[in-house]
């Protein structure tokens, strides 16, 4: 069983230089004790240049568990850690499709899933 989640993000009014390897982590919500047995891993290029009106596009793989089966994954969401700055909460999407956004990023980030 494989299901996947996708973040897409676009680009700001300048010319961003995205290093995903120290930019972008993901933290799963999990159920701990039920979810022992399902793996999250985050597909991503190395570093990214992304000009205005262009779009990135991140993919999660998770194995072992469904993402509609909130006994499993109770929602899986999307953090960066910007140089210099703190961990930054990018969004998120729960078991029953539901989806949320950092205020700051409204309608330039859709988090979604493929494969059901």
């Amino acid at each position: 069983m494989s299901r996947n989640s996708h973040l897409t993000v676009a680009a700001g009014e300048t010319e961003t230089m995205i290093n995903m390897k120290n930019l972008l982590y993901l933290i799963s919500v999990l159920s701990l004790f039920q979810c022992v047995t399902c793996q999250i891993s985050l597909t991503q290029p190395g570093a990214v240049t992304v000009k205005p009106s262009e779009v990135l596009q991140l993919t999660c793989k998770v194995t072992g568990a469904s993402l509609t089966d909130s006994s499993k994954i109770w929602a899986v969401h999307w953090v960066r850690d910007p140089a210099g700055k703190g961990l930054e909460w990018l969004g998120g999407i729960w078991y029953n499709t539901g989806t949320r956004y950092a205020q700051s990023l409204q309608g330039r980030i859709t988090v979604s899933r493929v494969g059901m």
